[in-house]
């Protein structure tokens, strides 16, 4: 799943820079929605981020593009693989600025772990 974010002043620090906070809340973010359209009635919390470490500044107007895509599922939980790139619009190329892997696990309303249905839409066993 692609999605874009457009960098504003309020996504800045004090030396106008992306504050890497936010580019870490929106892949969050950006994931959540991925597994959760991907598993439809699945409750997901975040539960892990694979290392975090930002390649490239990015500046005030970038455009953001965000890839996330199911990387490897488990009995109750499912990772995703997110890579983010920044837009240059004036040549239309691109470069990448981050990624990680990120887990969430599937809960059932009292916050306990519950098995991920199969591809079948049936619930795993074991």
């Amino acid at each position: 799943m692609d999605t874009f974010k457009l960098v504003r002043p309020e996504h800045l620090n004090h030396y106008g820079y992306l504050f890497g906070g936010f580019l870490l809340k929106w892949v969050d973010e950006i994931a959540w929605i991925a597994a959760s359209r991907d598993h439809p009635g699945c409750r997901f919390v975040t539960v892990a981020m694979n290392g975090v470490e930002f390649h490239r500044g990015v500046h005030q107007g970038a455009v953001l593009r965000f890839n996330s895509r199911e990387h490897k599922r488990g009995n109750t939980s499912v990772q995703y693989a997110v890579s983010v790139f920044c837009d240059d619009l004036e040549s239309g190329t691109e470069e990448p600025i981050f990624s990680t892997c990120i887990t969430f696990v599937r809960l059932d309303n009292e916050g306990n772990k519950i098995p991920l249905p199969a591809a079948d839409g049936s619930v795993k066993q074991g």
